[in-house]
């Protein structure tokens, strides 16, 4: 988890990780994506796993996933 906070300006995700996260998490065209990924990482209330090859975060109902490699948000989704 550490590893991660060190490297939070590394997050991204490709053309394709944006409109799967945005249609996941059912947010509106004006969210900054990767701002809002970053602020779900850095809150205190979340929890942090890393599992293989990728970081598990899970904050409220969301999970997010994140390569640990390219700190490349893979998915997001609501937990249900």
């Amino acid at each position: 988890m550490d590893e991660l906070l060190i490297n939070i300006d590394k997050i991204h995700t490709t053309k394709l990780g944006f409109i799967r996260i945005k249609k996941n998490l059912l947010l509106d065209d004006n969210i900054d994506i990767i701002k809002y990924i970053k602020d779900i990482i850095l809150n205190k209330d979340n929890n942090i796993i890393k599992k293989g090859k990728n970081y598990y975060c899970y904050y409220n109902n969301i999970i997010i996933t994140i390569n640990s490699y390219n700190y490349c948000v893979i998915t997001a989704h609501i937990k249900g």
